[in-house]
C-alpha cells in the first residue's frame, strides 16, 4: 500500500483546517481528489475516536451551547426534487459544548435539530464533566427536557437565553437575522448566575467554523455532497481546534491545554501518526494476477 510522506499528508490536514477546499488542495499537493478525500475520511474516522477517549473528566466552570445549519447534498426543501439524493441529505445541524473559559470544545453532535438530537447530546456532555457547571443554551425548548432528565433538578446551574426576533422587512437578506428586539435571561435549573447567562464564546464558535471549513461557506458550491464527509471534515476540525490551533485569547496556548488534558501542542503530523496506528502497519501488495478472458456463450 502506497502512503504519501507524512509532510505531505500534514499539509493536506492543515489546509482542509484552514478553509481550503478539496479540489484547490489537490491542485496545490499535485494529488488526486480521490487521495485528498481519503485523507479526510482516514483522518476524520482517528480524530473521533482519539476526541471521544482524550476529552474526559473536564474541569468547568460555565458551559455554552448552540447549533449551527448547514445542508448535505441539498437543502431540505429541494431533496424531493433532486437527482439521485444520497441518504442523509437535507438540513445538517452541528451542536457545540464549549467552555467559557478554556474555550475548549466537549462535545459535538452532527444531526437534525430535533429532541433526539438534543437528547444525545446532552447524554454525551454530562459524563465529560468533572463538576458540577453553569449550562447556557439558546432558547430552543428540546433543551428543557434533556438537560433536566441527564443532569436532574439539583445537578446542574441552567439559564436560557432568549432571544426575541421581529418581522425583518427585508425578505430578500436571506441569511441575515431580523430585527433583534429584546433578550430575556429564564432561569430554569438549579442557581446560576445571571450576569454568566449568555453565549458569546459559542456563538463566536460558530463563526470560526463557517471560516474554517469550507463546506459551511453559504451560497456556493462548497458544500457536503455526502453527511459522512461533513461528519469526516468536523471530526478533523475539532481536533485541530482544541489541541493543535494556537489561540490569542489564551496567550497562544491551545484550548486542551489551558484544560489540562495535555501539556503541549500537537501538531498535524501527530495527526497523521494517528491514522497510521489505527490502520497499522502497510501490507506488500500481492503478486498480480492477470484476468483471465471471458468465453463467449452463443445460442
Amino acid at each position: 500500500m502506497n502512503r504519501l510522506p507524512t509532510e505531505t499528508r500534514a499539509q493536506i490536514l492543515q489546509t482542509l483546517c484552514e478553509g481550503s477546499s478539496m479540489r484547490s488542495i489537490s491542485r496545490v499537493a499535485d494529488v488526486s481528489l480521490n487521495t485528498v478525500t481519503k485523507l479526510l475520511i482516514d483522518a476524520g474516522s482517528a480524530c473521533a475516536a482519539f476526541h471521544d477517549a482524550t476529552v474526559r473528566n473536564v474541569k468547568s466552570e460555565r458551559i455554552q451551547c448552540d447549533e449551527i445549519w448547514s445542508f448535505a447534498y441539498a437543502t431540505a426543501k429541494n431533496v424531493p426534487s433532486a437527482k439521485a439524493a444520497p441518504i442523509g441529505s437535507g438540513d445538517v445541524w452541528t451542536w457545540t459544548a464549549i467552555d467559557a473559559d478554556s474555550k475548549l470544545i466537549l462535545t459535538w453532535l452532527v444531526g437534525d435539530r430535533d429532541a433526539s438530537a438534543v437528547n444525545a447530546f446532552i447524554a454525551d456532555l454530562k459524563p465529560r464533566l468533572a463538576n458540577r457547571v453553569q449550562l447556557t443554551t439558546d432558547g430552543h425548548k428540546a433543551y428543557l427536557h434533556a438537560v433536566s432528565q441527564e443532569f436532574g433538578p439539583d445537578g446542574v446551574d441552567y439559564g436560557m437565553l432568549v432571544k426575541l426576533y421581529g418581522s425583518d422587512p427585508q425578505a430578500q437578506k436571506r441569511y441575515s437575522p431580523a430585527t433583534l428586539i429584546s433578550i430575556d435571561k429564564d432561569l430554569i435549573l438549579g442557581s446560576p448566575d445571571m450576569e454568566h447567562i449568555s453565549t458569546p464564546y459559542v456563538e463566536r464558535q460558530n463563526l470560526t467554523m463557517r471560516m474554517s471549513m469550507r463546506r459551511f461557506t453559504r451560497l456556493t458550491n462548497a458544500f457536503s455532497k455526502k453527511v459522512e464527509n461533513h461528519y469526516h471534515a468536523l471530526s478533523l476540525y475539532f481536533v485541530w481546534y482544541n489541541f493543535v490551533r494556537s489561540h490569542k485569547s489564551l496567550k497562544g496556548s491551545t484550548p486542551a491545554m489551558t484544560a489540562g488534558l495535555v501539556s503541549s501542542p500537537l501538531e498535524m503530523s501527530d495527526i497523521v501518526t494517528l491514522i497510521d496506528q489505527r490502520e497499522g502497519p502497510s501490507k506488500k501488495r500481492g503478486p498480480y494476477k492477470k484476468r483471465q478472458p471471458v468465453t463467449e456463450i452463443s445460442n
